[in-house]
């Protein structure tokens, strides 16, 4: 019998190609695994695809809500941004679809995985270092960086390998952007893009909204509630996490919402210049922040801050199951106690402008009356240093 390997399979020419060529180099029985985490029609037609390829079987598995939640959230709650600009959406993704994977492999019995990332970016990373974490026994294949074996080295090569193997597909050799989608956000890699003297083309570009200068001219006003962190609601209608980044993301793509064209460093070092576009998590992230001004004191404030950085950087360097993710997260569950109330914020061409914030924990305070003291005794070092310096100029 042969052995098994479950593919990352996304449909896309890259790992086409690669269902022929694990069955001709190892004698692969090929599994393929489609994970759904919000990325829409691109899953149309994949049934067939990956039958016409060789595959003896796709998995379509539906992440969509496991994403929002146990992802997504986390790093929404504690204010994960990577390199200031940065809302991680290719990085949550990772770490959700490794475990299914992996899942997938234990039920067919599997002996190994297989990715299609390339050897310069940062997914080959999270991909491995969550397969390892989860199943340190499965055989890990990625042909990009089997140069030995894996002679393509662009998309002309890639669709000839497949038509010489009987695989008449509708792929062209037209460049396009390198793009990556989820419920989250789009980015947007390659073209004009790969020189960062160059301007992004918009009008080219653009997937889930429009540029500022297109968005409507009257501002839309938008409430949402919270409990402990998680969002309950928008303009007064109750939905699920998924329904509700869902629903931001139309307001926000409608508004020229969370547009961001970033120059980041990737964790192998080099510097990669992309454009993200996260209407939705832009939206949802400014609320929480807004809420979050209300209700945690100062001291947490500070603390979280850190906690928010050390966050993006482990979920960025995937470093997903890994005993420090569970205890910074740990640590920010606890900050969101009391973390419950109402939103109100104009979105305009671009800005989120707040509206009103409410919360029954809040900790604001119009009365000032104990400033007196707290001055005094904040200030006594000062005070102290400067009469004792007095002294000494006396003598």
């Amino acid at each position: 019998m042969k052995e098994k390997v479950i593919l990352a399979y996304s449909g896309g020419l890259d790992t086409t190609a690669i269902i022929p060529w694990l069955k001709e180099h190892f004698d692969y029985e090929v599994v393929c695994c489609c994970i759904d985490c919000g990325q829409g029609s691109e899953l149309d037609g994949l049934e067939e695809r990956a039958r016409l390829s060789g595959a003896s079987k796709l998995y379509i598995e539906d992440l969509v809500d496991d994403f929002c939640d146990n992802y997504i959230m986390p790093c929404v709650q504690a204010g994960a941004v990577y390199e200031h600009k940065y809302l991680l959406g290719t990085s949550m993704a990772r770490p959700a679809i490794a475990k299914r994977l992996v899942e997938i492999a234990r039920k067919e019995g599997a002996s190994a995985i297989c990715h299609g990332a390339t050897g310069k970016g940062n997914d080959q990373i999270r991909f491995e270092l969550g397969i390892k974490a989860l199943a340190p026994d499965l055989k890990i294949i990625a042909p990009w960086r089997m140069t030995d074996v894996w002679t393509m080295q662009s998309r002309e090569d890639e669709i000839q390998y497949c038509k010489q193997h009987g695989i008449h597909l509708p792929f062209s050799a037209d460049s396009s952007y390198s793009r990556d989608r989820n419920l989250w956000h789009i980015s947007h890699e390659g073209l004009e893009l790969e020189d960062p003297a160059n301007e992004p083309n918009y009008d080219h570009l653009l997937v889930l909204g429009v540029t500022p200068e297109k968005a409507p001219d009257e501002g839309e006003y938008v409430t949402m509630t919270f409990e402990k962190g998680i969002p309950t609601s928008v303009n007064g209608e109750k939905m699920k996490v998924s329904d509700i980044i869902r629903r931001l993301n139309e307001l926000g793509g409608k508004h020229g919402i969370g547009i961001v064209d970033i120059v980041e460093n990737r964790v192998v070092g080099m510097k990669s210049r992309g454009v993200y576009e996260t209407p939705g998590g832009t939206i949802l992230m400014e609320a929480h922040d807004q809420l979050e001004e209300l209700v945690l004191d100062r001291a947490t404030m500070e603390v979280k801050k850190d906690m928010a950085n050390k966050m993006a950087q482990i979920v960025y360097e995937g470093k997903w199951f890994t005993p420090l993710r569970e205890a910074v997260q740990a640590f920010v569950t606890s900050t969101q106690e009391y973390v419950t109330g109402e939103v109100k914020f104009k979105l305009y061409k671009g800005n989120i402008i707040k509206a009103g914030t409410t919360s029954p924990y809040s900790l604001y305070s119009e009365s000032h009356h104990d400033a007196d003291g707290f001055i005094t005794l904040f200030g006594l070092p000062l005070k102290v240093r400067a009469m004792k310096m007095a002294e000494v100029k006396k003598q």
